[in-house]
């Protein structure tokens, strides 16, 4: 999934700058995590979300599999 994400550390500039919250669930986004930004949907994810997204993507990084209004 390298190429669907640019793992980063979350910086003060970023955190700053661009955004202090995930960009899935809005939790905060904390100086010196591992932050995530996703290529096909130009936002910041949390590791949580990162590795959620992951699982229902395919290699093109295409979500194959979308969560529904229940689950």
């Amino acid at each position: 999934m390298s190429t669907c994400f640019v793992d980063q550390v979350a910086t003060p500039e970023i955190l700053l700058r661009v955004t202090n919250v995930c960009g899935e669930c809005y939790d905060d986004l904390v100086e010196g995590e591992p932050i995530y930004y996703d290529m096909q949907s130009y936002r910041y994810l949390c590791e949580k979300c990162h590795e959620a997204l992951c699982e229902r993507m395919n290699d093109e990084c295409e979500v194959i599999e979308e969560e529904g209004l229940f689950g």
